[in-house]
């Protein structure tokens, strides 16, 4: 029997010898291919160029390569607190920050560990990190009731006949009604695509949401969204007449030169609406705020929780619940209901006797 001998083949997996010996050298390299894989994605240069300063200010202030100790990034979201910075905006750079560090942990991980003898570990945390609601959390604000959000859109239609430039005051309002109608993150919505809306799926059409957001650092989790409440008719609408108006690409709802819109970009449009509106402050809300009153409407109108988690895209149906803000007549709308309900059936059954 020929003797059977085993051979070292030599990869390229992990590098053998370190690439460089100065960190900052690679470390501003990594940010240059950070920046190239945010174009890959298809985002626009202004959303590009506004989130890319605030990963450099994070990481100037951090004084060290972003691959080292956990303590340094503790500190400068205290020194953001400290020096009076809104939640919102220390969310912000924790999570510029996050996605930075995702993006060496999933493409130079292997060359951090054979250059600088260090293992990549995030080091955002449960102790660090920022509530994801933050300020808007439901166990602070309610959801906007279905009255304040009918009369957002009604000026949203108005605006839509006097706009100086139509085609983004027509986006804007299918762009809102989708947050609003189909639950989504407002990243989501800025990375649906023409070919994800299936408008002949189901009794209502679907979307199809091919980057929610995962649990657990888990990825993307796609899901299929139906469109309810005439989310149909109006993306029909927005394809046929609007879409049309802006540069040719897969995305839908584009920005001007054709680009997705940051999530950013979108949270700091609909405040402009609504100061164009000349909403009080207090009445004012978020894209995600949007989102909750979405849960909280299908929870009001009979919709099962577990449902409502699967439209939404969460990971547990306890999730769910911290969404679901039932209004102050919750009860009292549901006797009326029950009893209407039953009063029915009996009047039924007493004319048919």
């Amino acid at each position: 029997m020929a003797e059977v001998r085993l051979q070292v083949i030599a990869g390229g997996a992990v590098p053998q010898e370190p690439l460089t010996t100065d960190p900052w050298r690679f470390h501003a390299a990594c940010v240059d291919a950070f920046v190239v894989s945010w174009r890959a994605r298809g985002f626009s240069p202004v959303t590009i160029d506004n989130d890319i300063g605030l990963l450099e200010r994070t990481l100037t202030a951090l004084g060290r390569p972003a691959w080292e100790t956990p303590q340094d990034i503790d500190r400068v979201i205290g020194d953001l607190t400290i020096q009076g910075r809104k939640t919102s905006t220390r969310r912000e750079y924790v999570q510029i920050f996050k996605c930075f560090h995702r993006f060496l942990q999933a493409r130079k991980a292997a060359e951090i560990e054979a250059a600088f003898s260090v293992r990549l570990v995030c080091p955002i945390d449960e102790f660090n990190a920022s509530r994801h609601v933050g300020d808007d959390s439901p166990a602070v604000l309610p959801p906007p009731t279905p009255e304040q959000v009918g009369e957002f859109f009604d000026f949203m239609k108005q605006r839509i006949a006097t706009a100086r430039k139509y085609g983004p005051a027509a986006r804007d309002h299918a762009m809102f009604r989708t947050l609003y109608h189909a639950g989504l993150r407002s990243e989501e919505a800025s990375l649906l695509d023409k070919p994800g809306l299936h408008l002949s799926r189901g009794p209502f059409g679907k979307l199809h949401v091919r980057f929610g957001e995962g649990a657990h650092t888990s990825g993307p989790r796609p899901r299929w969204v139906p469109m309810l409440d005439g989310l149909d008719l109006v993306l029909r609408w927005f394809l046929e007449d609007v879409r049309p108006k802006f540069p040719d690409s897969p995305v839908l709802f584009a920005d001007e030169s054709g680009g997705s819109r940051h999530r950013g970009t979108i949270r700091n449009r609909l405040r402009y609406l609504m100061e164009l509106e000349g909403r009080p402050t207090a009445d004012r809300f978020s894209p995600h705020a949007l989102r909750r009153a979405c849960a909280t409407q299908n929870y009001e109108h009979g919709g099962d929780l577990v449902a409502i988690q699967q439209l939404l895209g969460h990971w547990t149906v306890s999730s769910t619940m911290r969404y679901v803000r039932p209004s102050a007549t919750f009860i009292e709308d549901a006797y009326q209901r029950a009893v209407a309900s039953t009063l029915a059936e009996l009047s039924g059954k007493d004319t048919t006797a």
